[in-house]
């Protein structure tokens, strides 16, 4: 089953919000125009609106209010995603030119701004001061994991709090915040809106710890990107931790790694092929499961309906992403 079959009945809801994110990253000027478009034509899972729709779904469900909601947490993650592809100099993102490829890391640094104060636009319609609360502080812990990436890039001495923390801040909590936000918008209580805060939360940590994962399972044309991009880029991953308990293996990846030469594609692959060979994706995937287990026990004591049960289809679905 593919993902959007999960939760076909928002089908007509989410062909609004695309329709409105078209219209929101409209500008006067051309060139922040086109980029923004560009991006949005880019594609995307647009998971963050359907945990938000879903979440409110639980609750009174007013499309009109929770659209604006939804719109904005995408919007902020394609605001994000443009800084990470100038921070990183990636020239590809699903398969396609990156914005600062195309325009330059100026005008993609502007337009990752344009975009995120589009978002900004759109919550200010929503007169509830625990979204704005909510939001700000997701924000500021989004900025320190970005920040947080920086600084640990190339660090091979760090341990595995270090990288969950850091996923929890780059990935985990933007989801957590989509989840919290469609059940404060729908009515739900404290208690309930925590539980889904909780549920987004392991979902995000799950999600984050498969796409690492599949950087080095996947091939290029899956990915959109190179096999081992993130390595390339010196971003340790949980898999790399893993193999990294290997001392010949741990050797073989800071040698190559901070040779500053480019990296053959065949010695690429060849390390690649070596990390395969350990236990580190099955281990990855084991503490990805655990995640996914938290999430599906968060929704414990929540009423049964068709958005609960899409909840833990989709959290299912994460569990087995092969590609």
């Amino acid at each position: 089953m593919k993902l959007p079959k999960i939760y076909g009945f928002l089908t007509k809801d989410m062909d609004s919000i695309e329709k409105t994110l078209q219209k929101s990253i409209q500008a006067e000027h051309p060139v922040l125009r086109d980029a923004s478009t560009a991006l949005l034509k880019a594609g995307g899972k647009r998971i963050r609106p359907v945990f938000v729709l879903l979440s409110c779904h639980l609750g009174n469900y007013d499309f009109e209010k929770i659209q604006k909601v939804a719109v904005t947490l995408e919007l902020i993650h394609m605001a994000t995603l443009v800084h990470d592809d100038v921070i990183d100099e990636a020239e590809l993102r699903r398969g396609k030119p990156t914005t600062a490829s195309q325009y330059g890391n100026r005008i993609a640094m502007y337009t990752g701004d344009f975009i995120l104060a589009r978002a900004l636009e759109e919550i200010t319609k929503i007169k509830d001061p625990r979204i704005h609360t909510l939001l700000s502080k997701t924000l500021i812990e989004v900025s320190v994991g970005e920040i947080e990436q920086i600084e640990f890039k190339y660090q091979w001495n760090q341990n595995f709090r270090d990288y969950l923390r850091r996923i929890k801040r780059k990935t985990a909590v933007l989801i957590a915040c989509s989840c919290k936000l469609g059940a404060l918008v729908g009515g739900l209580s404290e208690q309930d809106a925590n539980k889904l805060y909780r549920y987004g939360y392991n979902v995000g940590m799950s999600y984050q710890i498969i796409d690492d994962i599949l950087d080095f399972t996947s091939t290029a044309k899956e990915l959109g990107k190179p096999a081992g991009n993130d390595l390339l880029q010196g971003n340790i991953t949980l898999p790399v931790l893993y193999a990294m308990e290997n001392k010949e293996l741990r050797e073989q990846f800071t040698t190559l790694i901070n040779s500053n030469q480019d990296i053959e594609p065949k010695a690429m692959q060849k390390l690649i092929s070596s990390l395969k060979n350990t236990d580190a994706i099955k281990k990855s995937y084991a503490v990805s499961d655990l995640y996914l287990q938290k999430a599906l026990k968060s929704l414990d004591g929540m009423q049964a309906s068709r958005a609960k049960k899409s909840l833990q289809d989709i959290a299912t679905f994460i569990g087995k992403r092969r590609s």
